[in-house]
């Protein structure tokens, strides 16, 4: 602000003191010389209307005005001021003006001092060897004659306009307005150190607290206040980082649970593992295929576990790409349902399936079949007191001519309440917070179906109501 101050103030010094002078005379040489033009169209009118607008031009221009013929006649003349030049010089000096124009191609502008002038002989007035003004004499006024010569069809012959106005001394007025641009300027100057110093202070302050709050939420500290006034662009900013340090917080709460979860899932198989083998190693006769068997399954749901933990981390950080294709998911269906069969058997589940027909999409087989399996693998979870899971698969033409494959995968367990249905989708985001170990799978099925959908561009969502399950269902 004070650089702009400086500069504004440089402007005015330099227009109204040191370009005045050059200014003001700039602007009276174009009076006259427009004036003189407005006279010269109006050259072949009668001889009253051209004095008409020559009384009038001398009064509203403050110029002297003289109109006459080639021969000398006068047709109009007009002495506005108290010193006019062309009223008091001798006809020999009028006539030398008319040749100058004449020689000049029909106009010519002529400038003197007033104290020169009286002090010429009429002789020697405005020839080439008249006196130039003196540069170092700002007090002395100039005066300025311009000599336009028009030729008129009416009158059929030249016609001479000549004008004369006087340019007074600036030297006085620019004194005056330095005097009044110093006391402009210390005023001015206090003003915007006053004004500066205010708005730096409502800036800086909000801008500070924000700062330091943001180096508390880098150290960890998500409560952190954000609170700041100040303008409304700082208002939206303290506002934002609020958010995120509150997001930052849920994340970091998230994780810690699901690390927890993933420790707890983890240390299960890895258990049962080692107590089995080491049955198996000091206990005789314990060496049997179903113990065996068990340390087979569980380092397979170890490493089901690391695989999804892998996949989630792949699909976050966008590194993973996709083997679009076509393929029969009907058939992709039958085949997750037939990997639950077993189990659903041992554990007295239903998994019904219901389709219209074969239907082929174009996707990443192995990845949508991933879908499938965490989406069925969720139900058979939380399937309920019937033990019942619906797959219905159905073909959906829209009116936009598109069509798409519906695959809906439907429990009657304890359901979802409304305000969690968009966070079941969340990263690290568990449903229930005291940790049930999936009964199949990892338990981290949904963040990973997300994540593949998205890829895919693919519709999908969940429909549940409390005491009456869940539906999950996605279109290709």
């Amino acid at each position: 602000m004070m650089l702009f101050l400086l500069l504004l103030l440089g402007l005015l010094w330099l227009f109204q003191v040191a370009f005045f002078g050059k200014i003001y005379k700039a602007v009276r040489i174009a009076e006259i010389k427009s004036s003189a033009t407005d006279l010269c169209d109006q050259i072949d009118a009668s001889t009253v209307e051209l004095q008409t607008l020559a009384i009038r031009t001398a009064k509203e221009k403050q110029v002297c005005v003289l109109i006459f013929d080639e021969f000398g006649n006068i047709i109009s003349s007009e002495d506005a001021l108290s010193d006019c030049s062309i009223h008091t010089m001798s006809a020999r000096n009028i006539y030398t003006l008319y040749t100058t124009a004449k020689r000049d191609g029909g106009q010519k502008l002529s400038k003197f001092q007033l104290d020169a002038f009286r002090n010429l002989k009429p002789e020697s007035l405005l020839t080439p060897q008249a006196p130039v003004k003196d540069q170092n004499d700002d007090n002395s006024a100039e005066s300025i004659i311009y000599t336009k010569i028009v030729h008129s069809d009416n009158r059929g012959q030249d016609i001479v306009v000549m004008l004369n106005t006087t340019i007074s001394p600036v030297a006085s007025t620019v004194r005056t307005l330095q005097s009044e641009l110093i006391i402009i300027s210390v005023i001015m100057t206090l003003l915007a150190a006053f004004l500066s110093f205010l708005l730096a202070r409502r800036i800086s302050r909000p801008i500070e607290k924000i700062s330091k709050s943001a180096g508390e939420l880098a150290l960890g500290v998500y409560d952190a206040d954000f609170t700041a006034g100040g303008y409304r662009e700082i208002a939206e900013l303290s506002q934002t980082l609020s958010y995120a340090a509150s997001e930052l917080s849920k994340v970091e709460k998230l994780q810690r649970e699901l690390i927890a979860n993933i420790s707890h899932d983890l240390r299960t198989p890895l258990t049962m593992i080692t107590g089995y083998a080491e049955m198996m190693r000091d206990i005789p006769g314990e060496n049997t295929a179903e113990n065996v068997q068990v340390i087979i399954d569980e380092a397979n749901r170890l490493s089901s576990l690391v695989n999804d933990v892998l996949d989630i981390s792949r699909l976050q950080s966008g590194t993973q790409e996709l083997d679009i294709g076509e393929f029969n998911i009907t058939e992709t269906v039958r085949e997750v349902i037939g990997r639950f069969s077993k189990f659903s058997e041992q554990n007295g589940v239903s998994i019904e399936f219901s389709s219209d027909c074969e239907i082929i999409v174009r996707a990443d087989r192995t990845r949508i079949l991933q879908v499938i399996y965490n989406f069925i693998g969720n139900a058979v979870t939380h399937c309920g007191d019937d033990k019942t899971v619906l797959v219905k698969q159905t073909l959906i033409r829209y009116d936009n001519g598109s069509t798409k494959a519906r695959i809906d995968v439907t429990d009657h367990g304890e359901g979802i309440p409304e305000e969690l249905l968009p966070c079941i989708w969340e990263r690290y985001y568990k449903l229930d917070k005291l940790h049930r170990r999936a009964a199949s799978g990892s338990g981290l099925g949904l963040s990973i179906a997300k994540q593949i959908l998205d890829l895919h561009n693919a519709r999908y969502g969940v429909e549940s109501r409390v005491g009456e399950g869940s539906t999950f269902w996605f279109e290709l």
